[in-house]
């Protein structure tokens, strides 16, 4: 199909018989709200001049004038307000029936496992397509009449809707009779197979192209072809169509007129590539009901793929200095595996302020909605997107339909930025937000299948530090030679001013005047960097930034402070409000002076504003889990965990939190996940061994047997040393392993109370002997480091300590 009605289905109504009133002979209206009050006749064409509708008791004819229209009677007696919500709900479930008997005929197989895989819808044959009884509108339609509002031909009082009559309102005529009926032949190329549906600007019906292999087309007629307004309409679609060439977007393909049957005048048709499919409005009806495939967890990931291409057609749109206007979920179709807008008879130019914009107005922006065609920009067709996506997922009610994890917070914050009421806090434009939404997908799927889905941020650049104070490090010879002589493992969280320089980084706005100094690539240390940005000859909030974090380096909160003071005014306070990079860089001042929780509400921000974003997610896992929110803190890391392995801070953070609860495996498995290509690798397997031999912080907290026997496996294939086999580092790794080993066969390698077999970790029969020898040689190694002779006296006394007991 190429065009939906306001609820995306085919044509359909509901008819109703009942008696009609007479005075004198003559028929004529006696509807309560009739402005001749029951003394108006009743015209030849049936119709009540003054009210023009149908007489209360009037028996309709049908398209041709034969034959009446079946519905159900009125309900006698009833108050108007039952009435009019027996007629709503009719006309609602009529509506909904006839959308469901169209989804019908289509066959909808489940998608592949691929990012942006749809479900493929199929459909047996066209013909299927054709309605062979054609009604009128069930809701009615708009008049078509200059500065008129009012519906007309729809169903009243029990009523069945019209097919033609007068606007009571504003006299205009109106009529819905399909003009082209099957064999007829369009410009003598295109020959009319039947109906398929109205649509907002009238019938459509389906062609074969006699001339191209009979393939199928769509023909779409006017409501009337003496209608001024809607002849200018169907010309401006034609007009702005021809111009169009994008695969999202419907294609014209000719313009041609045919003869009226009865009067001989000419009629325009405009041809279109017909599009069999089902409209979202029908696939909105599937996830209400949890049809397969749309009642499992990919449901979001279906409509975010809906999202991204219509998100691609609109940026098309606005490229050509155009604006959609009417987005709603009757106007996308779903064919096959694809997407495409249809309906372009809203489409107007950016900047034109004359003639009323067709919009639904229950989906329009606000702006529009006040203001009309003066407020309209790309934000209205943003705020479209967003309302036609969340009509989509407020039907996916079941939990088994709910994204997991942090997908569906993430999908919430995508709509409420996309229509905020607030124009200025949408997204800017239709990349911007498909960025955005590309994120949240990316997120949804690595989520579910647990399989990464790495993408580069565009705003963000990656960073080399890493989100931890030490579990990555091997410890230095300060760990032996002060506190207790084996400490429990630490688990490296680090304190909230060592924060800021592990996250992530704003790129430089391209359109800041410092941005291409800060582009450049500098050895200056942060002292030397802000007496040079310093000098910069104009205001710039992106070198305010990038002095802000160098300040943050040395450790300079009130300084850090008065750098993003400086960029808010530069940015000025009538866009302050809306600058994401102000908020972040506020959250870094916040945790540098140690206020976490002012830091988590800059950040929440910033994840408003960015719901697609790795960065403040993993700042907001770090605050939820310095607050002692593991749960949250849980939620954030395996966001951007999940989606995007070589992330390390994300892990360590992961990892963390097991050890918090005790779980030394789960530590361990995280750790063992990131990949060799990521700059934290050789982090996370030094962080794997000490997490396998430490002993963690509870009464049970020694390894297992299995874990030294990966502990010790693990050891000699680390790089430490540039690659060496012995060096400084690997003999203090050596140690602190050691150590703990030294602990586990004191507890459990044998003799009175033992619980494990002799020989379980070393395969010696004297375990205690043989660690403490092997211990004591390590820590006379690292004596050998020591740079003072305080540091090796310490040392010397630990290997005195641990040797093994000699026999004279």
């Amino acid at each position: 199909m190429t065009d939906g009605t306001a609820d995306g289905a085919a044509g359909g109504a509901t008819g109703g018989a009942g008696n009609g009133g007479a005075r004198g002979g003559a028929a004529v209206c006696v509807r309560p709200d009739c402005p001749a009050a029951g003394r108006a006749p009743i015209n030849a064409r049936g119709f009540c001049p003054e009210c023009g509708r149908r007489p209360l008791g009037h028996t309709p004819g049908g398209p041709s004038g034969t034959g009446p229209l079946p519905g159900p009677r009125p309900v006698p007696d009833a108050p108007a307000s039952a009435a009019g919500l027996l007629e709503s709900e009719s006309t609602a479930t009529a509506v909904r029936a006839q959308r469901r008997a169209v989804a019908r005929k289509f066959t909808v197989r489940p998608a592949g496992e691929g990012l942006m895989d749809l479900p493929r819808v199929e459909l047996p044959s066209l013909r299927h397509l054709i309605d062979d009884d054609p009604q009128p509108p069930p809701q009615g339609q708009p008049c078509a009449g200059p500065d008129c509002e009012e519906i007309v031909g729809a169903p009243y009082a029990g009523q069945p809707a019209l097919w033609a009559g007068v606007c009571h309102r504003c006299r205009h005529p109106f009529d819905f009779t399909p003009q082209l009926r099957p064999g007829d032949l369009l410009g003598g190329q295109y020959e009319v197979v039947g109906c398929v549906t109205y649509g907002g600007q009238g019938w459509v019906y389906l062609a074969e192209d006699t001339q191209l292999d009979h393939q199928p087309v769509a023909v779409k007629g006017l409501l009337n072809d003496d209608d001024e307004a809607a002849q200018h309409a169907a010309i401006e679609e034609r007009r702005y169509l021809t111009l169009l060439d994008h695969p999202g977007i419907l294609r014209i393909i000719n313009y041609v007129s045919h003869p009226d049957h009865d009067s001989g005048r000419l009629r325009g048709y405009i041809v279109m590539e017909f599009v069999a499919g089902v409209t979202l409005a029908q696939i909105r009806d599937y996830i209400a009901r949890s049809v397969p495939p749309f009642d499992g967890p990919r449901v979001h990931q279906h409509i975010l793929t809906y999202g991204a291409h219509i998100l691609d057609a609109l940026e098309y749109l606005h490229g050509e200095k155009l604006v959609y206007c009417d987005l709603k979920p009757s106007n996308v179709m779903h064919y096959e595996g694809r997407v495409k807008v249809i309906d372009l008879g809203a489409v107007r130019r950016l900047g034109q302020r004359h003639g009323r914009p067709v919009i639904t107005e229950k989906l329009a922006a606000p702006e529009v909605v006040y203001r009309g065609a003066a407020a309209l920009t790309e934000l209205h067709d943003i705020y479209g997107v967003g309302k036609t996506l969340g009509s989509l997922s407020q039907q996916a009610k079941r939990a088994a339909q709910r994204p997991p994890g942090l997908g569906a917070a993430s999908y919430g914050r995508l709509l409420a930025r996309a229509t905020a009421h607030d124009p200025r806090r949408r997204f800017g434009s239709a990349r911007e937000m498909a960025e955005q939404l590309r994120g949240v997908l990316r997120e949804i799927h690595s989520l579910r299948l647990e399989r990464e889905q790495p993408e580069p941020s565009t705003l963000f650049a990656p960073t080399a530090a890493l989100l931890d104070s030490g579990l990555g490090r091997i410890p230095g010879l300060e760990r032996w030679l002060t506190g207790e002589a084996r400490p429990v493992l630490a688990d490296g969280r680090p304190g909230p001013a060592e924060v800021p320089p592990g996250l992530p980084v704003p790129f430089p706005d391209p359109g800041d005047p410092g941005a291409a100094l800060l582009n450049t690539p500098t050895s200056s240390g942060p002292r030397r960097l802000i007496e040079q940005l310093g000098a910069f000859p104009h205001e710039s909030a992106e070198i305010r930034f990038r002095t802000c974090r160098a300040h943050l380096e040395l450790d300079e909160p009130a300084e850090a402070d008065a750098q993003v003071r400086a960029a808010e005014r530069i940015v000025g306070t009538d866009a302050a409000p809306y600058d994401w990079r102000l908020n972040w860089h506020r959250a870094l001042v916040r945790l540098a002076e140690g206020a976490v929780e002012a830091a988590r509400k800059e950040f929440d921000a910033v994840y408003g504003a960015l719901p697609g974003e790795y960065a403040p997610k993993l700042a907001l896992g770090y605050c939820a889990e310095k607050l002692g929110e593991h749960a949250d803190a849980e939620l954030f890391y395996q966001a951007v965990w999940q989606r995007n392995r070589s992330q390390g801070s994300a892990a360590f953070g992961l990892a963390r939190l097991r050890l918090a609860a005790g779980d030394r495996t789960g530590a361990v498995d995280v750790l063992s996940g990131v990949p060799k290509v990521s700059r934290h690798h050789d982090a996370a397997q030094i962080a794997t061994v000490r997490v396998l031999a430490g002993r963690l912080g509870h009464p049970d907290g020694l390894p297992t047997e299995a874990d030294f026997a990966e502990a010790l496996t693990r050891l000699p294939r680390l790089y430490l040393d540039d690659g060496r086999a012995k060096g400084h580092a690997r003999e203090r790794l050596r140690a602190e392993v050691l150590e703990t080993a030294l602990d586990w066969v004191l507890r459990y390698g044998g003799g009175q109370g033992g619980v494990r077999q002799p020989g379980a970790l070393f395969g010696e029969p004297d375990e205690k002997t043989v660690v403490r020898a092997r211990l004591e040689e390590a820590l006379r190694a690292l004596a050998r480091q020591a740079d003072s002779p305080e540091a090796l006296e310490v040392l010397v006394d630990r290997a005195n300590a641990v040797r093994p007991m000699t026999r004279v």
